[in-house]
């Protein structure tokens, strides 16, 4: 924060713009399965998401709704609980998106 003794001076802050959301085919998603740091789980990771946060935590909750488990979405990742890649990137797919497995 900057001190001014100028009455006109109009304090202003640099904002991060969130990326537009592209177009379900124009996604590059990557789906992997994660052991790491998750108390010995398997958790099915969903990455590569261009978009406002919004539309990913609406991408989110329509996987684990129809993965039937729990999750969360944050850092440009959707994180489902359990090893679901198959059916994530059948649904992925059928959804209109462009994605493919990675990953062990």
């Amino acid at each position: 924060m900057v001190y001014s003794t100028d009455p006109d001076f109009a304090y202003t802050t640099a904002r991060d713009e969130e990326p537009e959301t592209l177009a379900p085919g124009q996604q590059e998603l990557r789906v992997w399965l994660d052991r790491k740091q998750r108390a010995g789980k398997v958790a099915t990771l969903v990455r590569g998401f261009v978009g406002r946060d919004a539309d990913l935590q609406e991408l989110a909750r329509m996987l684990k709704t129809r993965c039937g488990v729990g999750g969360s979405a944050k850092e440009g990742e959707i994180i489902i609980q359990g090893d679901h890649r198959d059916r994530v990137v059948e649904i992925l797919t059928r959804s209109g998106y462009r994605c493919k497995k990675a990953g062990s």
